[in-house]
């Protein structure tokens, strides 16, 4: 099941709210519950070395009756929702939260009604506050609030009716909410990655697709390993993901429908075929195949069915084609100047024209979800770096011993990739924001290449 119910409370004079079906709301001291800024105060802050400064405090969730759910009892289910959006503000790079294990427990009256002065004793600029609930239905309801501490004022207030397996969305959607309302920009912790998940020896790999939350949980295999899988991509709606099959040694480009599980062949061929990508629209899939010796880039329809066409003509190697977010332009890697390099065209394949122009070899390019930059794997030296969609502003943000494949957040802040390492030959997932200073691995069971960050979930 999907998150059932996003709201956000608006009180403004009423003694009580509700959140899904009727279920109030904590009160606030003796009257109602401090009714939400509107526009009034504006705490987004431009600078990333003042983003880093602002303390962020963020004590477990509390509850109004600690009673047993599937996902748990609900007291020390409250203390993981505050972990989790610890952990979240933690990892994307910009602020500093101090979680449940070093703050004090609240009570579910302070929910609504902090004690601003011993969060001002703490040196905590920014509060997040929260209650779990268990419903008669079975469902938790959620509440999450973010209070200016120096002000004593309340930011912003969100509410989740999930059932008790998507308690993780919930802590997710409260860090994106935090996320976005101090950083000014969009949310992305409540999102998928799809990945290949890879084990066996060197010489037989077995490669499967698997899914899991941005931060690593609700890992799940999604094929059985039967057929190599590679280069997943999750279509713009988050419904599907399309990635590549060898099944028998011949190459089928699938579409695997999230919700039911099924799977539908797009297009089969003998020749080698490389790296399917959806256009923004959903309404199309660009990949690669090799024909007659060349290589170059197609496009066919999402739904199966019908003529590929064909976008480049070029002698030598075209692949690698990602869509800008308007649908206009495609950057794609191509030999054809002698050295891999990147190149952008128009959707319809004319006006095709070389970017890259650093020195290196640029290979795997993706295009920012923003339309302002292109990440790409600089070939000579196996590391991710970013340009201008003009080929412009190179700058290199990882220094592993190899690293490639990069894609993007669905906010356009943080890179995933892939590692491999020298010696073993193992790969593992990696993170960097655009600054290149706050690094991280993303755990998986297993060993892990070719990463599609999704969008946010609905």
């Amino acid at each position: 099941m999907i998150l059932r119910t996003l709201i956000a409370f608006v009180l403004a004079g009423t003694a009580a709210a509700a959140l899904g079906q009727a279920t109030p709301l904590p009160p606030s001291g003796a009257g109602a519950p401090p009714p939400p800024v509107e526009g009034g105060l504006d705490v987004t802050v431009s600078d990333e070395s003042e983003w880093q400064d602002l303390g962020i405090a963020i004590p477990g969730f509390t509850t109004d009756r600690d009673v047993a759910t599937p996902a748990g009892q609900t007291a020390p289910l409250g203390r993981q929702l505050g972990e989790v959006i610890t952990a979240d503000l933690r990892n994307n790079g910009l602020f500093k939260p101090t979680g449940p294990s070093a703050l004090p427990a609240i009570a579910y009256s302070d929910v609504t009604a902090p004690q601003f002065g011993i969060w001002r004793g703490r040196g905590a600029d920014m509060l997040v506050h929260g209650f779990v609930r268990a419903g008669g239905d079975g469902r938790l309801t959620v509440g999450c609030y973010l209070y200016d501490v120096a002000l004593g004022t309340e930011l912003a207030r969100q509410g989740y009716v999930v059932a008790p397996a998507e308690w993780r969305r919930a802590a997710h959607k409260c860090a994106d909410m935090v996320y976005s309302r101090l950083s000014g920009e969009s949310p992305f912790f409540d999102s998928k990655i799809a990945y290949i998940a890879e084990t066996g020896p060197k010489n037989r790999r077995v490669k499967r697709l698997a899914i899991m939350d941005s931060d690593g949980a609700n890992h799940r295999f999604i094929t059985n390993g039967q057929a190599t899988a590679l280069t997943p991509r999750y279509s713009p709606d988050y419904r599907s993901i399309v990635y590549l099959s060898y099944v028998q040694g011949n190459p089928r480009i699938y579409v695997y429908d999230i919700g039911s599980g099924r799977q539908r062949l797009v297009t089969q061929s003998r020749n080698p075929t490389f790296a399917p990508r959806w256009s923004p629209d959903g309404r199309w899939i660009l990949y690669a195949m090799a024909v007659g010796g060349n290589t170059d880039i197609y496009r066919v329809s999402s739904a199966g069915g019908g003529e590929p066409r064909r976008l480049t003509t070029d002698p030598g190697i075209d692949v690698g084609g990602s869509v800008s977010p308007d649908g206009t332009k495609i950057v794609f890697e191509s030999d054809r100047s002698g050295s891999q390099q990147c190149y952008v065209m128009n959707a319809d394949g004319s006006d095709q024209r070389r970017v890259s122009f650093f020195g290196g070899r640029c290979a795997t390019p993706e295009w920012s979800p923003r339309g302002d930059q292109i990440a790409f794997t600089n070939a000579g030296n196996f590391k991710i770096a970013v340009m201008s969609p003009s080929g412009g502003s190179v700058r290199t943000l990882t220094d592993g011993w190899q690293d490639e494949a990069p894609t993007w957040s669905p906010n356009g802040r943080i890179i995933q990739f892939f590692r491999t390492e020298r010696g073993s030959g193992r790969a593992a997932l990696w993170q960097v924001d655009l600054t290149g200073r706050n690094l991280r691995r993303l755990r998986t069971p297993v060993d892990a290449s070719d990463p599609a960050w999704g969008p946010v979930l609905p």
